[in-house]
């Protein structure tokens, strides 16, 4: 179903872009840092990569503006390009449609779908369940061969609205929805999901299970039995903190585990 190896999807968080408040005036310089950070995933044996416009803060709700989706799809295209790995895209927040069309047009192979099925509070207000319109949009534009992983009871939201719907429930709703794979978060970034929420979804789904934050060298053999894959963001980075950049040194040492 989807080419990859080590269980690893490795993050790769562009530079604030054109128009965000964060944007520091070069569009070469975010491409080739973004360049530079794939090129060293490639070259420990990473095969999957996911790009995300993490420092666009603060984000909108269900959009984002076209010097956005048109720069992140040039970059993931020259990535691309550039090296034989398999690329997706996220777009913050929520802006599904524009990172599909964005992928599309790169030739990549995935996005991550924020709000896919339910509704939830984030920090940047209301999300509906987008999965009808999004699948449509798809359809409509010849992407079915992308796929679509989606976060669910996700990080840096409140889930009052649905607290008596299971992650169980939660899970085989977005599989009968039509989900390619969920995505389970911990609180925010930087924390690991909780265990007995992936323990309570294995065999009961039929579609990968991803974790989507807070896994580390440290605790990758804990949670590696009861996931498909971990997308790996702040752990390999200076310090582990996700707004520096990648250290190859905390790379290889991730991929020093026993079984990787």
């Amino acid at each position: 179903m989807f080419d990859i190896n080590k269980k690893v999807i490795a993050m790769i968080h562009l530079d604030a872009l054109p128009g965000t408040p964060s944007y520091k005036g070069s569009v070469s310089s975010i491409k080739k840092k973004a360049i530079e950070e794939a090129d060293i995933f490639f070259s420990e044996g990473i095969n999957t990569v996911l790009i995300e416009n993490m420092h666009d803060t603060p984000y909108l709700n269900r959009e984002t503006g076209h010097e956005v989706s048109a720069l992140m799809a040039v970059i993931l295209n020259d990535i691309v390009n550039k090296f034989p790995l398999t690329a997706g895209i996220q777009i913050l927040a929520g802006a599904n449609k524009a990172a599909l069309a964005a992928a599309h047009a790169a030739g990549a192979s995935f996005i991550r779908a924020e709000g896919f099925v339910f509704s939830h509070i984030a920090d940047e207000g209301l999300f509906n369940s987008d999965a009808g319109e999004l699948l449509r949009y798809r359809k409509m534009i010849g992407a079915e061969n992308i796929l679509i992983f989606t976060d669910i009871k996700k990080k840096h939201s409140s889930h009052t609205i649905t607290a008596d719907v299971s992650i169980l429930e939660t899970a085989k709703a977005a599989e009968f929805f039509r989900s390619d794979g969920i995505i389970i978060t911990g609180s925010s970034t930087g924390n690991a999901p909780a265990l007995k929420e992936l323990k309570a979804l294995r065999g009961k789904i039929s579609i990968p299970v991803i974790a989507g934050s807070g896994i580390t060298s440290k605790n990758f053999t804990q949670f590696s039995p009861f996931i498909d894959a971990a997308i790996i963001g702040s752990d390999f980075k200076l310090e582990g903190k996700w707004f520096n950049a990648v250290d190859k040194n905390r790379v290889k040492k991730f991929l020093k585990i026993p079984g990787l």
